[in-house]
């Protein structure tokens, strides 16, 4: 059995900003049937600490990074999971108010290096020396937080027998700090280089992990090459090209469980579609597609141009229910759109049983993101039937079967995509969404297409158990 611990800061079901939670949350159940022993390492927020059942203390540590700390031990999940959840408990770090990275004020914590680095440097302690009787052959580190930890590791003499993997799930946040915390954040200075954890003569908590990860990863193929060039690497791409035989791209996949439509044909969604418009006090006898959105509000997710585009969709008939929350100017126009036109509703804030009611009366779910490194609402789309409509990049572009001249012929299409990522290519893209619609036939082919289509983490766990297999084996003597 291969044995790795999966250091992230954050996991469904005790905390989450985002989808990286769904998948570290995913991972060790779906990992489980093809042999793989993983434990989650998280840092011990209020909210997870409040959440864990029957805790007991695996390790000790008299001072790290400022105060006494241990590693609290419990089930992932509820009190019957078999999947093991390691917490950093660390009151001067963790035990706050406000979310996993910023202050109830929306400001970033500005000890936020330091926390990040204390769960990064247990990982490497776990590593170098094990918990209990149990000792991880591999650490995979997602994302800024744990970028220090294949540091750690090595400055601890460990990286020799035990492998890293690091995974990008959003290249844009990289765990920056100033050079003048090194000391602080117990970094070897002959690191402090081009080649090394330097950026911009910043510390850089991702760059550490991109540099000395033995294995690199991201949440789709697409993605993985997207990120080698100027207009996705985010200062980065160098870096990336010249590691690029060491990166792959795994898809995510979505917990079928608790994403379950509650009809079981597609003649049954009709009447989950009534009950939203009702709950949302749209009208019911509007021609057009009711399109859902489910998202953070903000540029990166293309909220601003579907704002410019809407009129393609609502003057022939379309409607929108939006759910989320994010950048205020964009919640305030949408806010203001919706108290204008009748075929407009809009939720602030995230509530995941009304998510689960856009998908199961949606028509269409819209994703127009500039960057996207895979993206779950449209996995959620296809198993609900809720046809896709994505922007043409990352996982996007690796999930939802183009509805082309092509791909409708093939009888193949699973929704649509648009590029470039502009209001105008959006607007044509809402324009045939909508004749689509209008063509019962075709639209019923694609919706059971959808629903067909694999979502789940299946092949995507038995890619990461044969990645961890060769990891393991480039270890052994």
């Amino acid at each position: 059995m291969t044995r790795v611990l999966s250091v992230a800061s954050e996991c469904v079901p005790l905390i989450k900003t985002g989808g990286l939670a769904d998948v570290v949350g995913a991972l060790p159940g779906a990992l489980a049937v093809h042999g793989v022993d993983m434990r989650v390492l998280l840092p011990g927020y209020r909210q997870v600490i409040d959440k864990l059942a029957a805790p007991t203390v695996a390790a000790e540590y008299g001072d790290l990074f400022g105060g006494p700390a241990r590693v609290l031990k419990a089930p992932l999940g509820d009190a019957k999971s078999k999947q093991v959840l390691y917490v950093l408990e660390a009151p001067h770090l963790f035990d706050r108010d406000g979310g996993p990275y910023m202050d109830p004020k929306g400001n970033d914590w500005r000890d936020n290096p330091e926390r990040f680095a204390a769960l990064s440097s247990v990982a490497a302690m776990i590593g170098a020396d094990g918990i209990e009787d149990w000792h991880p052959q591999i650490l995979h580190c997602h994302d800024w937080q744990a970028g220090f930890a294949p540091l750690y590791l090595r400055e601890l003499g460990a990286a020799g027998r035990v492998s890293t993997l690091m995974t990008i799930h959003n290249i844009a946040f990289q765990g920056m700090a100033s050079a003048s915390r090194i000391g602080t954040l117990g970094l070897p200075r002959t690191g402090f280089h081009q080649r090394g954890y330097e950026f911009w003569d910043s510390v850089s908590a991702l760059k550490a992990g991109l540099v000395y990860s033995d294995k690199l990863s991201t949440v789709s193929p697409t993605y993985a090459s997207e990120l080698m060039t100027k207009e996705f690497g985010m200062g980065l791409d160098g870096v990336l090209r010249e590691r690029q035989e060491d990166m792959v791209g795994i898809l995510n996949g979505i917990d079928e469980a608790l994403w379950t439509p509650p009809y079981k044909t597609i003649a049954e969604k009709a009447k989950h579609k009534a009950a939203l418009r009702k709950e949302l006090d749209l009208p019911d006898d509007w021609p057009g597609p009711l399109c859902v959105v489910i998202s953070r509000l903000t540029e990166q997710k293309g909220l601003d141009i579907l704002m410019q585009a809407l009129p393609a969709l609502l003057d022939r008939g379309g409607q929108l229910a939006l759910l989320g929350s994010g950048n205020p100017g964009l919640e305030e126009a949408f806010q203001r759109k919706a108290q204008k036109h009748p075929g407009v509703a809009v939720r602030i804030g995230y509530d995941e049983d009304l998510a689960q009611r856009l998908m199961a009366g949606g028509d269409a779910i819209l994703v127009p993101s500039r960057f996207e490194p895979c993206g779950l609402t449209q996995l959620y789309g296809l198993r609900y039937g809720t046809l896709p409509l994505v922007a043409l990049t990352g996982g996007l572009a690796d999930t939802v079967i183009n509805a082309s001249p092509a791909g409708l012929a093939a009888g193949c299409a699973t929704g649509l995509q648009f590029h470039p990522v502009s209001a105008q290519a959006l607007a044509q893209a809402m324009m045939r969404l909508i004749t689509l619609y209008q063509d019962k036939e075709t639209w019923t082919r694609m919706m059971t297409n959808a629903m067909a289509s694999p979502v789940s983490w299946t092949h995507s766990a038995a890619k990461y158990a044969a990645l961890y297999q060769d990891m393991v084996k480039a270890k052994q003597p």
